[in-house]
């Protein structure tokens, strides 16, 4: 047995004249007018039909016509940008027939938001026409951009036709990085003699000794006293600064969160740490990042302008969505810290936990601090006061950070803080 497709009818007229009032009115006009034209003989149905005929035809005609022969282009000025920096973007739009084109809306989708995204524009003969647009990016993220829709329709509103030009590109906004002038930890105790044994493979505070010139050495490396001693070109070698491993962790603990938008423990989260590793990497420290979110991140100890690429493209897309404390995360790493660690903690956690495991980090030697987001400032439970009172009296370094803070401010209050060693 057959069955009569209503079901694709309906979704046919849903998508159709379902969401055109003005072609539904039309359509039914004409069927009514051929009724009544066929009925009744008369000329005047005739003449109506014959008028909503040609209507539809001219519009969807027009409709059709006003896509063709188009191009568009968009250029962007560059695709990774800072929380609170302007996205520009230039639309360009051409058209390649003589026949003109009247009432296109251009469109650049996009999942950022946004005020202004749209334009109608009106095109003669082989003519273009280019335009700028700036958006400001208010907040970290992985967001998508394009295409660019152009959506036409004929003057009586009866069709609309719409194409899509370009692909999708990602656009990554990292977090902001403040400066933090007054932001100091003293580095953690070394081995030995305190001084890594490890050729670096660029410039650096240490020259550690000379050897002959290889093919691609820069020249401004060359030693020239031991040149002129030996005859023979040298050049100076360079090991690591003897400065301490700096890891910072972020807690994206789901459980221990508050607030919501930009005026949230996870964002207030993100801008110290990513202030943070800025901040070391700038004094060319080595720096590692450690957290846990829809998975374990952790970035290895390094330094340079990568790393700090490196760690704000994970910062401007890791949310708090994990399952692990702090304190679970401390234990779990712990092993792997010594001496020539310092460990500094980020988290809106008000349980003693982790403020445990941290101790005891320090009484192994790790030199160890604390970034306390205060919760209560958010809506959430009370207690990081009193936490911050219990790491000092611990020796652990440790500030508080509130709503409506200024970090930089509220971080320099380490100053005048020493981590203390180990008893």
């Amino acid at each position: 047995m057959i069955r009569f497709p209503w079901r694709l009818l309906r979704a046919g007229y849903r998508a159709t004249l379902g969401r055109r009032r003005m072609l539904t009115g039309v359509v039914l006009a004409l069927v009514l007018a051929l009724v009544l034209a066929f009925i009744s003989n008369f000329w005047l149905p005739f003449r109506i039909g014959y008028v909503l005929l040609f209507a539809l035809m001219a519009g969807a005609l027009w409709t059709w016509l006003h896509t063709q022969g188009l191009r568009v282009r968009r250029d962007l000025a560059q695709t990774r940008l800072t929380a609170g920096d302007s996205l520009l973007e230039r639309i360009e739009i051409a058209n390649r027939l003589r026949l003109p084109k009247l009432w296109l809306e251009v469109r650049s989708v996009s999942d950022l938001p946004r005020e202004h995204g749209s334009r109608v524009v009106s095109l003669g003969s082989r003519a273009r026409r280019s335009w700028e647009v700036a958006t400001v990016c208010p907040r970290r993220g992985l967001f998508t951009l394009g295409p660019v829709t152009v959506r036409v329709s004929d003057p009586f509103d009866l069709f609309h036709w719409e194409r899509r030009f370009g692909r999708k590109q990602e656009i990554v906004v990292y977090p902001r990085a403040l400066d933090l002038p007054g932001y100091a930890l003293p580095p953690a105790s070394l081995p030995g003699e305190g001084r890594y044994r490890r050729r670096a493979h660029y410039v650096t505070p240490n020259a550690a000794g000379v050897r002959e010139y290889q093919s691609g050495d820069a020249l401004n490396r060359i030693h020239w006293p031991s040149t002129v001693r030996t005859g023979e070109l040298m050049v100076k070698t360079f090991e690591f600064d003897p400065a301490s491993h700096v890891w910072v962790v972020l807690d994206m603990d789901a459980r221990v969160q508050a607030g919501s938008g930009d005026e949230s423990t996870t964002e207030y989260a993100v801008t110290v740490a990513a202030s943070l590793v800025r901040h070391f990497l700038a004094q060319s420290r080595v720096v590692g990042l450690l957290t846990f979110s829809d998975g374990l991140h952790m970035i290895e100890p390094d330094r340079g302008g990568a790393q700090l690429t490196h760690m704000l493209e994970l910062l401007a897309v890791v949310q708090p969505v994990g399952d692990v404390g702090l304190g679970s995360l401390l234990l779990q790493h712990g092993h792997s810290w010594g001496r020539q660690t310092t460990l500094i903690a980020v988290t809106s956690s008000v349980e003693r936990r982790w403020t445990h495991a941290l101790r005891a980090l320090r009484i192994r030697g790790v030199r160890t601090a604390a970034t306390l987001i205060d919760a209560e400032s958010f809506g959430g439970p009370a207690g990081a006061a009193a936490l911050r009172s219990e790491l000092l009296a611990n020796q652990i370094a440790a500030t508080r950070v509130g709503r409506g803070d200024d970090i930089p401010a509220a971080l320099s209050r380490t100053a005048g803080q020493p981590l203390a060693a180990a008893p």
